[in-house]
């Protein structure tokens, strides 16, 4: 819960941030001189790219959370099996042996979507997010398919 009312708030700062960039480049562009129209185009580009990129990551995280409440319901979500240490960080080792796990199972069935989820899950643990989010993004893309 706490990581949605994060992404929630700094969602918010960066759409007040967008409009008050997005405001400054159209005075720049209205002002009229070549340099001040130059520099409003720019100072433009940098919202809608922030734009494109919010949209994005809100519609990955969406479908991922309507994977994993699927998976819920299917009683199929990763159990937290993975050992810590008295701080609470997930060991190492623990990490990947479940990810060996994760990825034959995946190796198995590459076509399902669940495997991939749970192959996400155990990149994550792993402390691999580029990875994690590509093996999410093909759960997605293997869910939508027909």
């Amino acid at each position: 819960m706490r990581a949605k009312i994060a992404y929630f708030i700094t969602a918010a700062v960066l759409v007040v941030y967008f409009v008050l960039a997005g405001t400054r480049g159209l005075m720049l562009i209205r002002h009229g001189t070549w340099l001040t129209v130059t520099f409003g185009v720019a100072v433009l580009i940098l919202p809608v790219i922030g734009v494109w990129f919010l949209w994005q990551n809100t519609r990955f995280v969406t479908r991922a959370n309507q994977l994993a409440t699927q998976l819920e319901a299917e009683g199929a979500l990763p159990v937290d099996e993975l050992e810590r240490d008295k701080y609470g960080r997930i060991l190492r080792d623990s990490a990947d042996e479940v990810f060996a796990r994760r990825k034959a199972e995946t190796e198995d069935a590459p076509g399902d979507w669940r495997s991939w989820f749970r192959l996400a899950v155990a990149y994550r643990d792993a402390r691999d997010t580029p990875r994690a989010r590509k093996a999410m993004q093909r759960a997605i893309a293997l869910h939508e398919a027909p």
